[in-house]
């Protein structure tokens, strides 16, 4: 069986990265036996100089894109579509603000030295915790409780948020993957050359992971 790394480049705040998570597991499950993945999360904060009170998500939406409301609107059902057809659930009526992510980054940089699972099912409860939920994910008593509920220790969580653990570590690989030409997420990045932009179907990433696999 072939071994690949994949590098998930992503943003909790970003709804199409959910999409893409869900997409890619439902690819990796079709390759069960035949294709095993070492998965790391990346950090990529699509508003670095968001402020620590977050922005209402329609109002930050029709700001960055030019958005009117009706395209607001079609763009959420659209998302919202997509998810339900993966398994993701997002209700955009929980989710009013948008908040800055560099502490959840921080966070999950940290799971991933206590092992790849850990870290994987951090990012999960993240993305629940925001686009199902609608909690604030930059709050550090959240972050917490999210950390807790999927095995991290409290303790050592709670030292990571309160003393700024990691800060330098998720800026310099911010700043890595700006540098080598990621501008958008997701962006899944395979054995380190191969990249796959967005939230791909299930069809894209399996037949893709096949393809390197058999070429490595």
């Amino acid at each position: 069986m072939k071994q690949l790394r994949i590098d998930f480049v992503s943003d909790v705040m970003c709804p199409w990265c959910a999409i893409g998570l869900a997409s890619l597991e439902q690819a990796l499950l079709k390759l069960q036996g035949d294709v095993g993945v070492d998965l790391h999360f990346q950090p990529f904060e699509l508003n670095p100089q968001m402020p620590p009170e977050g922005e209402p998500v329609e109002a930050h939406l029709r700001l960055k894109y030019g958005m009117t409301q009706a395209q607001l609107d079609e763009n959420q059902a659209r998302i919202a579509a997509r998810g339900a057809e993966l398994g993701f659930t997002f209700d955009f009526n929980a989710r009013s603000r948008m908040w800055n992510s560099f502490d959840a980054h921080r966070l999950l940089h940290w799971a991933g030295l206590q092992g790849l699972e850990l870290q994987r099912a951090l990012k999960h409860a993240l993305l629940r915790a925001h686009f199902t939920e609608g909690r604030n994910v930059s709050d550090h008593a959240v972050l917490a409780e999210i950390a807790a509920s999927v095995g991290l220790d409290a303790a050592q969580v709670q030292a990571v948020l309160m003393e700024g653990r990691y800060a330098d570590d998720v800026r310099e690989a911010e700043e890595f993957f700006r540098r080598n030409g990621i501008t958008g997420v997701p962006a899944i990045i395979i054995e380190q050359k191969h990249l796959i932009s967005g939230g791909q179907p299930v069809d894209v990433f399996e037949r893709a992971l096949r393809e390197i696999a058999v070429a490595k």
